[in-house]
């Protein structure tokens, strides 16, 4: 019975073994890029760090619970209640830990920043990513292009993404590349990463944003050469990739239509499949990232002052202008009617002295 009941068990550790170690493909514990290698790294120092505490403390919760066991006749000292030498070891061992994590992640903290470009002999390429309900949209700004559920750049290549979002807060994510950031909506994250080898790698949303969440996947291609990737450019503005869904021109109106969904819970969402736009208009990203200023570009600043967002965009050329320099204090003072400052000014302080 006894050899019957070890066999099975034997059996149900080694599938659940054989799992554990499948679910290691295609994660952050299998990374193809640089940002995703130093990550996997840091996170194995932390994990046996950790582990200095933590396997100590399962072997002697065994080890005493065995030794003090009933019919044990062991000593009995039911007034000891001090050893400088076992409060030295439990206090020193874990403080030592603490500090070298620290210091670890300190400095993983700012070579990992998702804002700082990688080193490179190469070039970024640039790509806007617009997170939808469920979907997402890559615009490449400089290549004049942009696909739906498709990611494409060369291998050993940076990628600078500036991500952003059409509804609900998403987080964009590709595991074997290294680090998420959410996208939100009026706002534009940043985030570098590079594929070491050519591969596809699976990509998607880590925050649930609604009942067509399970579809908003993508497929990130790292091309084998830039060749290879520049022939597929090529593609998608002459629109002779076999098979492929082309939309012509993303533009304002292409964009909206895009961006159009069934909130209904009860909805069954499908996939939304690949599909491409051949040119776009360049300026779609940051027209569609400002129109969540209130009242589409119309921002409320104190009683009888409007400012107008449009010219924002004539004096920051669209592409460069994101959340983090946009300052709203510093448009106040450089853009708000001075007169209608003091006035509204002097209704607060009025305001005020009641």
């Amino acid at each position: 019975m006894i050899l019957l009941l070890t066999r099975i068990l034997s059996k149900v550790a080694l599938a659940l073994m054989v799992g554990l170690l499948a679910g290691c493909q295609g994660g952050v514990l299998d990374p193809k890029g640089q940002v995703g290698i130093e990550e996997k790294q840091l996170i194995i120092v932390a994990t046996l760090l950790m582990l200095l505490v933590v396997i100590p403390v399962i072997f002697m919760t065994l080890y005493f619970a065995w030794k003090y066991r009933e019919g044990r006749d062991e000593i009995y000292e039911p007034k000891w209640s001090h050893s400088t030498k076992i409060e030295t070891i439990v206090w020193t061992i874990p403080i030592v830990i603490i500090i070298i994590l620290g210091v670890i992640t300190w400095k993983s903290t700012h070579s990992l920043d998702p804002y700082k470009p990688l080193k490179s002999e190469k070039d970024h390429i640039d790509v806007q990513v617009v997170s939808m309900n469920w979907k997402w949209l890559f615009i490449y700004p400089d290549l004049g292009i942009a696909s739906v559920n498709e990611l494409r750049f060369p291998a050993n290549v940076p990628v600078a993404f500036h991500i952003s979002s059409e509804g609900t807060m998403n987080s964009f994510f590709i595991p074997q590349l290294g680090s998420q950031i959410y996208s939100m909506a009026g706002m534009v994250t940043k985030l570098h990463l590079i594929a070491n080898e050519p591969g596809t790698f699976d990509g998607f949303s880590s925050n649930y944003s609604g009942p067509g969440f399970s579809t908003m996947k993508f497929k990130a291609i790292a091309t084998e050469t830039e060749a290879d990737f520049d022939a597929w450019v090529e593609g998608v503005k002459a629109e002779s990739i076999d098979g492929a869904i082309n939309n012509g021109i993303l533009d304002q109106a292409s964009y909206e239509k895009l961006a159009q969904y069934d909130a209904d819970p009860h909805h069954k969402h499908e996939a939304t499949p690949v599909q491409y736009y051949g040119s776009i208009k360049s300026s779609v990203f940051m027209d569609n990232v400002m129109k969540f200023m209130k009242d589409h570009g119309k921002v409320e600043l104190l009683k009888g002052t409007t400012f107008d967002s449009q010219m924002i965009h004539g004096s920051s050329n669209h592409g460069e202008m994101n959340h983090g320099e946009m300052n709203h204090g510093e448009m106040n003072h450089g853009e708000m009617n001075h007169e209608a400052s003091e006035h509204s000014s002097h209704e607060m302080h009025m305001e005020a002295d009641k």
